[in-house]
């Protein structure tokens, strides 16, 4: 009995392994909003460092998806100038900001972010700054950044936010998943 005992064990240990990790589960959350827009707003406290969205209409539009890489243009009225890029890596999820000019060209602060740390969970996940970000903020000469941790949650048929932490800096913009808007225009350089 007690062979048959481990073996049950055994079988149930492996169906364990089997239920999708908290990024799976964050990524497939945001595959479900694949095709839609929706209208934000600033739910950090007021700072002069936000001057350029403070008023302005912020929309997010999960845009593309594959099994691997959700792309999020993020536009501030009619500046289509970033996305944010969601990518599976082997060993979780990484977060990359596409900057672009006007005409589609990459701006000189680009391809920055960072890889999750730890497994998150199903609704928030963080991305501590990687190296190759913080030599881009030390040669932009914003090497306050090196700290950052940027950070999403999405809240089924409620909210979707996008969030960045560093020491003394708290930006975060909360998108009402139950009113989609029209789709934007594509994002520079698409």
């Amino acid at each position: 009995m007690k062979p048959l005992v481990a073996l049950a064990a055994l079988a149930l240990s492996g169906c364990a392994t089997l239920s999708p990790s908290p990024q799976d589960q964050f990524f497939s959350r945001l595959s479900a909003l694949c095709g839609k827009a929706f209208e934000g707003r600033i739910a950090s406290p007021p700072v002069e460092a936000d001057a350029s969205f403070a008023g302005k209409r912020l929309v997010m539009h999960v845009r593309e998806c594959s099994a691997d890489v959700i792309r999020i243009p993020f536009h501030v009225e009619e500046d289509r100038s970033r996305t944010w890029v969601i990518t599976r890596t082997g060993s979780g999820l990484r977060l990359k900001h596409d900057h672009r000019h006007q005409d589609g060209s990459e701006d000189a602060l680009t391809q920055y972010g960072g890889d999750t740390a730890g497994p998150g969970t199903a609704q928030r996940q963080e991305f501590p700054a990687d190296q190759f970000s913080k030599d881009v903020f030390v040669r932009g000469n914003i090497p306050q950044s090196v700290t950052n941790v940027w950070a999403m949650e999405v809240e089924p048929g409620r909210t979707f936010a996008y969030e960045l932490r560093r020491p003394n800096r708290f930006f975060r913009v909360d998108f009402d998943l139950t009113r989609p808007v029209a789709p934007p225009p594509p994002p520079w350089g698409s």
